[in-house]
């Protein structure tokens, strides 16, 4: 079937009007019209909401969605159909083989954590579309823990709770600096930018990680805030010695490379895994990169459909953390690939829990 026919089957199916499938999902009535009627493709993001307002099937959608845009973009020149074709087949073969080559290289145990990271995600995705309010419920309890404990790490000293007054009420903790007021509040922005970056499907690039990190330190570091650092670092408490400025451009190029070559090859929290481990262990920025690095790694998650993965900061799961990136390079990472595996099944585990 032709996407204009999928769609217009599944709001008859709901019985939805053209104005009322307009009012709920955003779109002007004219161009639903003409999505139906075949006399024009919808953005991605249009695709999105048509996908989750019409309760369509997302993999026949989007198959159809892809096939007609191939067709109008071949129409005039079919004598490179073919060509382009084996193309696209011989890329496709290549990841695939690529692909079974990592796995091949992961331990059992870690095969074993990653199958079931995609088991529960499965589950976890059948749960949605989530009653409104019991989602933003979710989202604003996960948010708040995550926020909290990703700043634990670094050492803020605001409690759970002092951080829920903070973060909801606007209420000035006695006796903490302003500095520690201004982490809870900007981690939390972050975090809805991420939100907002997963609804605008938009692409995890360098200026989306120094956008990032500007929240970060938005107000604490008005000069360094979405920088990359011109002077040398150390880290407290590692033997790591961060590459010097001169070299950041060209590490940080590399880094979004691997993750081009690789998005559609390496399991999603082992992407995820990845990304965060390169980019603290280049330290790109003066300060803020634990926090920053957390968010990319959730934002990746995200964007393959699992929950945000909180890094709990209590002393013991701390050290396990700082030990697991420590000897990341010697280890071939396995260490720090169970940690986060087992970070995401927990989260999973809670929002399956949390939502019956």
């Amino acid at each position: 079937m032709r996407l204009g026919e999928i769609l217009k089957e599944a709001r008859s199916r709901l019985s939805y009007t053209l104005k009322e499938l307009s009012a709920a999902s955003g779109i002007d009535t004219s161009l639903l019209n003409r999505y139906e009627k075949g006399e024009r493709h919808p953005s991605e993001k249009h695709l999105q909401l048509l996908i989750e307002h019409l309760q369509l099937d997302e993999d026949t959608a989007r198959a159809s969605w892809i096939g007609e845009r191939i067709y109008a973009l071949f129409s005039d020149d079919s004598h490179l159909f073919d060509k382009a074709m084996r193309v696209a087949e011989e890329r496709v073969k290549y990841d695939r083989q690529k692909k079974i080559t990592h796995e091949k290289s992961l331990s059992s145990e870690l095969s074993d954590l990653l199958e079931e990271c995609s088991r529960l995600q499965g589950i976890w995705a059948s749960r949605k579309p989530l009653n409104q309010t019991q989602l933003r419920k979710m989202e604003e309890y996960f948010n708040l823990s995550y926020t909290y404990d990703s700043n634990r790490i670094e050492g803020n000293t605001l409690t759970l709770q002092e951080t829920y007054l903070v973060v909801n009420d606007g209420i000035t903790v006695g006796g903490k600096s302003v500095r520690e007021h201004l982490e809870v509040i900007n981690h939390t922005e972050a975090i809805h930018y991420l939100g907002e970056i997963i609804q605008n499907k938009t692409v995890f690039s360098e200026r989306v990680l120094k956008e990032i990190h500007y929240l970060i330190l938005k107000g604490i570091d008005r000069e360094n805030a979405g920088v990359y650092r011109g002077i040398g670092v150390r880290i407290s408490g590692s033997a790591h010695l961060p590459p010097e400025p001169y070299m950041l451009n060209p590490l940080m190029e590399q880094v979004f490379v691997y993750y081009k070559e690789n998005k559609t090859v390496l399991h999603p929290v082992i992407l995820a895994a990845e990304m965060h481990e390169q980019i603290v262990r280049i330290h790109p920025f003066i300060d803020g990169n634990g926090r920053t690095c957390r968010l990319v790694m959730n934002l990746i998650l995200m964007q393959y459909g699992y929950p945000i993965a909180n890094i709990k900061g209590e002393l013991e799961n701390r050290l396990r953390y700082y030990n697991a990136l420590e000897t990341a390079p010697e280890d071939q990472k396995n260490a720090f690939y169970h940690l986060i595996a087992e970070t995401v099944i927990q989260a999973l585990k809670e929002h399956i829990e949390l939502c019956g």
